[in-house]
């Protein structure tokens, strides 16, 4: 040992340590191995490690597996991983050995350091050993993928989907907000029939809507848990009753319904309910690039576009042009689902890396998955405060354009027939008249008959007219 190292040796040899660290000889080795970006593990899957070992250390007490010292010593010092106290010691790259196993070593290490710590030794005397107590009863290849679903669902339920109802919340009130105002439909980015500014605000509340059931959908299958199957599924090296001990009390802490994996071989050799939260996730991601990509253009100008919204102003936008302002919300928004689209295809492909017993791409579906829906819950959450709660919309400008499209000839059609009215059209684009004035010339309704048929209100709801 010198000032700045003490030595520790794991089953490869010794390795130096950096002296105040509390990981041990395996993460020293993987800091080595993997110096190959600066991706880490985020918050959320470091707190289901820490929880993992906490409950696993309590579970081994109760069986009698560990003393009752060294499990409480344990279960403290997880307490404090999963709070986030030794965030600064999980050091390993994303890109490592495929089950995490480092990682997995990581926790185990800092874990056993301070738990040797709280029982009066020092780091790296082994007094708490990561793998004989830490790890008691566990393998990295059902910690790893129970530590993704973990906090996959913990995540989901506590923040991602809250954010989303915050959001459905904000459009539904402008949906009711706008339902008076009437504009120009567009189809093909063409002139279509009029619609309600509130109609097109309820189909953006819905599409959240449905992204939120969709999520719900996958909370089933991301409440089983892989723990209990050890090295390739069959359990070896562990109490019967670990693992539904060790489940049940994660369950009571997060308030979630986690439960042990019905099969084993599933849940370690395949990473399906990650696959399939994946493409929910890009599916809302869609939803949202939608949104706030027609709320872009809406609110395109403020003089020369559509202007039918106003955004509410949030920074200068220019930094040539003097007083212009541009959508960032909605750009940032598109940015987020732009990436986590590309998430959905690295975890589709992880999913596909389930060789034999085990998935070896657990790492980098970990990373991608909880950067997915942590990008979704913070997009939705500032696009609904910074930019639809504040929305406007420009009434006049709305109503000033529905006369000038040639699709209102649509409500003539029952009429006077699909190819009069079409001809109707044609002439009024040709001569730059509207339908209702072209209508009047050429077909042999009334005045009275046009203004019923030609009511952009009564267009924007099911009806026939005769």
């Amino acid at each position: 040992m010198n000032d700045n190292y003490r030595i520790e040796s794991d089953s490869m040899g010794e390795m130096k340590v950096p002296l105040e660290a509390y990981y041990g000889a395996q993460t020293a080795r993987a800091v080595d191995n993997f110096p190959i970006s600066s991706l880490r593990f985020p918050r959320s899957f470091i707190k289901a490690l820490g929880l993992i070992k906490k409950h696993a250390a309590q579970a081994n007490r109760e069986l009698e597996l560990i003393s009752s010292d060294t499990a409480q010593a344990i279960a403290e010092a997880a307490s404090e991983v999963a709070a986030g106290k030794w965030d600064s010691q999980f050091v390993v790259d994303i890109f490592q050995t495929g089950s995490g196993t480092s990682t997995n070593m990581n926790a185990n290490e800092v874990i056993a350091n301070r738990a040797a710590e709280i029982l009066g030794g020092k780091r790296g005397d082994k007094s708490v050993h990561p793998n004989d107590h830490v790890n008691r009863g566990q393998s990295s290849n059902d910690v790893i993928p129970t530590a993704i679903h973990i906090s996959a669902l913990t995540s989901i339920q506590h923040d991602l989907i809250p954010a989303l109802r915050e959001l459905h919340g904000a459009l539904q009130v402008k949906s009711e907000e706008f339902m008076e105002i009437i504009k120009i439909g567009r189809t093909h980015l063409q002139d279509a029939t009029p619609i309600r500014l509130g109609q097109v605000f309820s189909g953006y509340a819905d599409q959240i809507s449905h992204g939120i059931r969709r999520l719900e959908a996958v909370i089933p299958n991301l409440s089983e848990l892989a723990l209990g199957g050890t090295a390739v599924g069959t359990g070896i090296n562990t109490h019967p009753e670990f693992a539904p001990k060790t489940i049940a009390g994660i369950s009571r802490e997060t308030e979630l319904p986690f439960r042990e994996a019905p099969n084993h071989f599933e849940a370690q050799g395949a990473r399906d309910a990650c696959v399939e939260t994946g493409g929910a996730l890009k599916t809302l991601a869609v939803s949202l690039i939608k949104i706030a990509n027609d709320i872009r253009f809406l609110g395109s100008g403020p003089r020369c576009g559509l202007g039918e919204l106003k955004l509410p102003p949030t920074q200068p936008g220019s930094s040539i042009m003097p007083g212009k302002v541009n959508p960032v919300m909605c750009e940032m928004v598109i940015q987020a689902g732009a990436q986590v689209i590309g998430n959905d295809s690295t975890i589709a492909f992880g999913g596909s890396f389930g060789n034999f017993e085990l998935n070896v791409m657990l790492p980098v579906i970990a990373y991608n998955l909880l950067q997915s829906i942590d990008l979704l819950a913070n997009a939705s959450r500032t696009f609904s405060k910074r930019c639809i709660e504040g929305l406007e919309a420009d009434a006049e400008k709305c109503a000033g354009t529905i006369e000038q499209s040639l699709a209102m000839c649509t409500s003539l059609a029952p009429v006077i027939g699909y190819d009069n009215a079409a001809k109707i059209a044609k002439t009024a684009f040709e001569t730059g008249r509207t339908v209702r004035e072209t209508a009047l010339e050429m077909s042999e309704l009334d005045k009275a008959q046009l203004d019923e048929l030609l009511d952009p209100a009564k267009q924007t709801s099911p009806g026939l007219k005769h």
